[in-house]
Formats: C-alpha cells, sequence, structure tokens
C-alpha cells in the first residue's frame, strides 16, 4: 500500500477535522465504515476455519456471549498487523477469555488466502496472547469472494482491491455483536484499550455477563461517537456511588439488628 494511502488510514479515526479537510486519496474512493448498528447480520454465511473445515457463522453464536468481528487478511504488510497486534494486546490485559465469556472471529477478506496460512496465524498470536485456552474461542477464518464480500457490506466495511501494489485497502476497526448477531459498537483505530473492549462486551449483553463490578462499570461510562472511545459520566458515578454507600448502611444495620 502507498505510504501515503496507509497514512490516511491510521489517522482516519484520530484526526477527522483533518481528514475531513483533505481530499480522500484516489485509491481510497469506496473505502470506508459505514456503521449499521442493530443490524442482523446473516448467520448462514459460510466459511472455512484453521483445519478447512467449512462453518458457518452462527456456529459461533450461541444465544449468550458476544462476538467480537474483524475483517482483515493475514499476508497484509500494513493495517491489519496493527489491528490484531493491538487485540492480542487488549486480550492479554483483559480479565475474560475468548471462548469462555466471548467469541472472536477474524474474517479473511482476501478469498485468495488458505486455512494454513490462517492457521498459523492464529498458532502465532495465540502464544504471543499466552491464554492456550483462548483457542477454542478465537477463530482465523478464510472463505469464497461471494460470502466475505456479502458479510463485509452487511457490517459496513467496504474495502477494495488495488492491482497495482497488489493489497487491498480497507479500514481499521472492531466490530461487537450481540450473542444473536445483531451489531452493537465499532471500535475503531489500531489501539483498543482493555477497558473499551470490555464495556463494548458489557453493552452487547447489557450488562448479563460479568461480575456486579463489571455491571457498576457499564452504569458509570458512556460511549462518546465524536471520540470514538468510552468516557466517565460524573452524574452516573455519583449516583453509583451513592447507591453503594446507600447499600453498605443499609447491610450495617441489618448485621446490627440481627445481633
Amino acid at each position: 500500500m502507498k505510504l501515503r494511502v496507509f497514512l490516511f488510514l491510521l489517522t482516519a479515526f484520530f484526526s477527522a477535522p483533518l481528514c475531513a479537510a483533505e481530499q480522500t486519496p484516489v485509491e481510497l474512493e469506496g473505502v470506508g465504515i459505514e456503521e449499521q448498528l442493530g443490524k442482523l447480520l446473516s448467520t448462514e454465511l459460510s466459511f472455512f476455519d484453521e483445519a478447512g473445515k467449512e462453518v458457518w457463522l452462527k456456529s459461533y453464536m450461541d444465544g449468550q456471549h458476544p462476538l467480537i468481528l474483524a475483517f482483515v487478511y493475514y499476508e497484509c504488510p500494513n493495517l491489519c498487523t496493527f489491528v490484531l497486534n493491538a487485540l492480542t494486546d487488549a486480550l492479554k490485559d483483559l480479565s475474560w477469555t475468548p471462548g469462555k465469556e466471548f467469541q472472536a472471529v477474524m474474517v479473511s477478506i482476501n478469498p485468495k488466502e488458505t486455512p494454513e496460512l490462517a492457521a498459523a496465524k492464529k498458532a502465532s498470536h495465540l502464544e504471543a496472547l499466552g491464554k492456550p485456552t483462548a483457542a477454542s474461542g478465537w477463530h482465523f477464518l478464510t472463505g469464497e469472494e461471494i460470502h466475505i464480500k456479502a458479510l463485509a457490506d452487511q457490517a459496513g466495511f467496504h474495502y477494495i482491491y488495488d492491482p497495482v501494489e497488489e493489497q487491498y485497502a480497507h479500514a481499521a476497526t472492531l466490530i461487537i455483536l450481540t450473542p444473536d448477531g445483531r451489531i452493537s459498537r465499532y471500535l475503531y483505530g489500531i489501539q483498543y484499550p482493555p477497558r473499551d473492549v470490555k464495556l463494548a462486551l458489557l453493552e452487547a449483553t447489557e450488562g448479563k455477563i460479568g461480575n456486579i463490578i463489571d455491571r457498576f462499570m457499564l452504569f458509570c461510562y458512556h460511549y462518546d461517537p465524536k471520540g470514538k472511545k468510552y468516557a466517565l459520566m460524573a452524574t452516573r458515578l455519583m449516583k453509583g456511588g451513592a447507591a453503594v454507600t446507600v447499600l453498605v448502611i443499609l447491610t450495617f444495620i441489618f448485621k446490627l439488628r440481627r445481633k
């Protein structure tokens, strides 16, 4: 990918006013994210897992746990490496593990890539993650172009192939899905704070996963669409703190009355 195209993609979600003022490079026309919040993705599209077995998107949805979806390609020399490395770093610091509290599915946008290549990429990132049990919940898929394109279009993920550079131009984002396959949140850029990832997963299940502290976090934070991140709400924090204080006092009084 040409240097100016790559730099444009890197800055696209961190300096919106600047990018809006600049003319979009010709190579990036038609590339970007068109948010489809609330949209139910087709779970009947088929792909191939790392072992070459045909699988369907619904295989990773049990109706209880959310899903992280990312469109990448495994031989990408630039942006995909940042996305996958950033996701790996986020999962390292996350108290939750793929396959237990959520599923993570990477879909290659290059139909020429093979399950063998996907398996090698998965092994590399699992080793970097250092959580062996994550293997059951972190999936690296390949597929036919018609199914890849159909899923990407449904998710609003628009990309193009540059035959001159022999590379794909695409944006950097994680897409958070509800347990039934609806789009809940987009996390942009090449850095994904563990807190934001956890909050997005909590939000996707309306707080039905995690402990009471996790649910308290969801109460105190809200998603800032302009900053494209979760921000602490002071008023909610004060209300939440007051509620906890009242609960502690009531518990103390109850214990005294029992004595």
